[in-house]
């Protein structure tokens, strides 16, 4: 079986592939002073809790962009799981041309998402990433990562709107009443759910702008969800997109 396993800022993604099935998955908390063996340690168990074993992985795709724990899952893969992972990297096959001015510039889990977006959606398409930050990628028709946008993730921003303000209420995300908040939980909640899926509008209207009617909206990420219930711009809504594209790679790399 497949480990895949997409290292994000805040979160990391893993999943589990027999074939073409996504067999088990799990979300857990990026921890940068956590070890590789301690990293092992919760791994074993997330996969003991399935009903899997050390010795059903045998392969092991790795998206990350954080470069201190790379190495510390390249590591515990040898070290575990007795094979040398695929890092999603410069020089790694994946059917995509990178048109950004420096390639290098792209974190891994953007290209990851190209290709499954292309591969399962067709293009042109905008993929929406609702992670750390809230990112916005544009594949074209033929495939080729064209660039995108970035803004602040929405969890960034309640933060730091909780952290500047002192008389501004902690919130949960949850949809307000009305887009008029009549009290400041209202009035955060409007701004923030609502303002952000404004956002997700505006962007998606000028890339489709560029990249023509027939572009499609693939949104992911943990909210991914929560903002796609406020907008109709968005068509799909894929959480496993990036473990897709991981899995597309892996094939094409062996």
């Amino acid at each position: 079986m497949l480990l895949c396993i997409d290292i994000g800022n805040t979160n990391i993604v893993l999943g589990l592939y027999r074939g073409e099935e996504l067999a088990a998955h799990w979300r857990i908390a990026t921890d940068h002073q956590r070890l590789a063996d301690e990293y092992a340690i919760l791994l074993i168990q997330l996969l003991n809790h399935r009903g899997y074993g050390v010795g059903d992985v045998n392969g092991v795709a790795i998206a990350s962009v954080v470069p201190p724990l790379t190495g510390t899952f390249v590591s515990l893969s040898k070290d575990y799981f007795g094979c040398t992972p695929l890092v999603l990297d410069a020089g790694v096959r994946t059917g995509v041309r990178i048109r950004y001015d420096n390639p290098r510039d792209v974190g891994a889990d953007r290209v990851a998402n190209a290709v499954a977006a292309h591969r399962l959606y067709g293009g042109p398409a905008c993929v929406v990433d609702f992670g750390t930050a809230t990112i916005f990628d544009a594949v074209s028709a033929e495939g080729d990562y064209l660039g995108g946008a970035i803004a602040p993730g929405i969890v960034i921003a309640m933060e730091a709107l909780f952290a500047r303000t002192a008389r501004l209420p902690r919130t949960d995300l949850t949809r307000p009443p009305k887009a008029i908040g009549s009290n400041n939980v209202q009035a955060i909640q409007s701004g923030i759910l609502f303002g952000y899926a404004g956002l997700v509008e505006g962007m998606v209207a000028r890339f489709r702008q560029e990249l023509g009617p027939e572009m499609k909206v693939i949104a992911t990420g943990g909210l991914a969800d929560v903002i796609a219930q406020e907008t109709d711009v968005i068509q799909f809504v894929d959480p496993w997109i990036t473990l897709k594209g991981l899995r597309l790679i892996y094939q094409m790399n062996q």
